[in-house]
């Protein structure tokens, strides 16, 4: 199933609207590129405005998980690839 944004864990509205404005559209565009590379993205349009918390909900939505469930050695990880 090819879920809108919104429609998964963690992920509302603006982070929608945020996602699309770098052509991440829905959840087969999210799976394609990954949290990662989805945060440097916001991360280089949006600036300050995304912290690590949208790399944290981003990877809870691809995985069904909770952001703030995440095993910490999943969020270093993550946050060594930044």
């Amino acid at each position: 199933m090819n879920r809108r944004i919104r429609e998964l864990r963690n992920l509302g509205p603006k982070t929608e609207a945020m996602l699309a404005e770098i052509d991440i559209c829905n959840e087969s565009d999210l799976r394609e590129i990954g949290s990662v590379a989805a945060y440097h993205r916001l991360k280089f349009h949006f600036g300050r405005g995304v912290n690590l918390n949208a790399l944290y909900a981003m990877e809870g939505a691809l995985i069904d998980c909770d952001w703030r469930e995440l095993h910490p050695a999943l969020k270093a990880e993550l946050k060594s690839q930044i």
